[in-house]
């Protein structure tokens, strides 16, 4: 029997890894505000999630002023979108493999 948790990618067993790129295969970008209220969870929670995203290239960070506010927003890389997708895959592969 074919190990059903092959293609699965470790960086997305976290709930809020999994949902920020879920948030961002559907938005094209979206800010740090946006992502916190989305996804219910603090700065440092979050912003610790989003540097691990950031430093295995799945997110590119653009940082920039509305006024003189700083504005920081995210987006998925290629890689990003890759490699999230193949992990849904196997996710898919693995339910209907211990049907």
């Amino acid at each position: 029997m074919k190990n059903p948790i092959t293609g699965l990618n470790k960086i997305f067993d976290n709930r809020i890894r999994l949902g920020v790129m879920s948030v961002l295969m559907v938005n094209e970008e979206i800010s740090f505000n946006d992502l916190k209220q989305l996804l219910e969870v603090t700065d440092g929670n979050l912003a610790t999630h989003l540097v691990n995203l950031e430093e295995n290239g799945f997110i590119k960070v653009h940082k920039g002023f509305i006024g003189r506010k700083t504005n920081t927003t995210y987006s998925i890389t290629r890689q990003g979108e890759k490699s999230f997708s193949d992990h849904i895959t196997a996710l898919e592969n693995m339910i209907k493999g211990v049907k």
